[in-house]
């Protein structure tokens, strides 16, 4: 019984001896993970502190071996690597565009969900990125800090001022595929496609005709439903609800004309005739028929020409009702009411 009571008290001993033994290694390795998470909380404070210290004096540590451009922030520095490297880790859930920037993606995600968190204060309207919305408040302001040198006008935004320059350097940069036409900025070559589609997104809600332009609505709207007439002809009491209308106006009692032909020196006091005519020199025809593929040099014949397809017979006579497709052919009918 001695000898039992011996082997069992030498157990004990032993289970004590093993149960420190594991506690005492168990405290070493929380001991060790609790050095190497306080060296890793240093390294990024201190990484946090010399990117700060960077940026508050100016120094630049972080240099591309492409193209040596420097940074103050590591993450700038690795964010202008993936221009070279063309990584774009940041992929878009809906439409599967990438993107080398998270700023970029979230930018772009805008797209889809419409949401403009940007608001202007004095006039209500919304966009989806601070940069048009810094750009919008110069409207406000009247602020144009982007001034040309060749000529002296002055923009608010700076690819506007972009786009001017080319009026300088008669740089085209956009051309049309179908026809050949240039254009110094793509909104004016975009604009120029609709004529060769056909396309006329813009329509109006009283009437509903449609315009290939939104400028095209706008005079619409202010020469057919609006009744108001800011512009008086001085001479003859004649009023026009557009500016350039009057303008043109008054020209025809002054005589003046501005555009010359520089072939056979014919001049004309509206741009939109003169460069109808200088196609006659070129041959040009930009506007092309949808239908049978005529092309035209002026943008009405082509219109007229449709209505031979169409159909359309949009005048009309207030007398018996008779309708035609041309607007001189209605003179003609009028006559036999006189």
């Amino acid at each position: 019984m001695a000898f039992i009571k011996e082997e069992s008290e030498d157990m004990k001993i032993e289970e004590t001896f093993s149960v420190k033994q594991e506690d005492t290694e168990e405290q070493t390795d929380m001991m060790a993970l609790k050095e190497g998470s306080q060296e890793l909380k240093k390294n990024e404070e201190k990484c946090n502190y010399e990117d700060h210290h960077d940026f508050i004096t100016g120094e630049k540590p972080y240099t591309c071996p492409q193209c040596g451009k420097r940074f103050n922030l590591k993450g700038h520095f690795e964010e202008h690597m993936r221009i070279h490297t063309g990584e774009s880790p940041y992929t878009c859930q809906q439409c599967g565009n990438k993107f080398t920037q998270k700023g970029s993606l979230n930018r772009h995600v805008r797209i889809h969900t419409g949401e403009k968190p940007y608001t202007c204060q004095q006039c209500g309207k919304s966009f989806s990125q601070h940069g048009n919305l810094a750009d919008h408040m110069k409207v406000h302001s009247g602020e144009k800090p982007y001034t040309c040198q060749q000529c002296g006008k002055s923009f608010n935004r700076k690819g506007n001022l972009n786009c001017h320059m080319r009026i300088h350097t008669k740089k085209s940069l956009f051309t049309c595929q179908q026809c050949g036409m240039s254009f110094t900025v793509k909104g004016s070559l975009n604009s120029h496609m609709k004529i060769h589609t056909g396309e006329k997104p813009y329509t109006c809600l009283q009437c509903g005709k449609s315009f290939d332009q939104h400028e095209n609505l706008k005079v619409h709207m202010m020469r057919v439903h609006s009744e108001e007439k800011l512009y008086t002809c001085p001479q003859c009491e004649k009023s026009f609800n557009q500016k350039g209308h009057f303008e043109v106006h008054m020209r025809a009692h002054s005589e003046e004309k501005l555009y010359t032909c520089p072939q056979c020196e014919k001049s004309f006091n509206q741009k939109g005739h003169f460069e109808d005519h200088i196609r006659i020199h070129t041959g040009e025809r930009p506007f092309t028929c949808q239908q049978c593929g005529k092309g035209f040099n002026r943008k009405g014949i082509l219109n007229r020409h449709v209505r031979i397809h169409t159909g359309e017979k949009p005048f009309k006579c207030g007398h018996c009702g008779m309708c035609f497709q041309y607007k001189v052919t209605l003179k003609y009918h009028m006559r036999i009411h006189l």
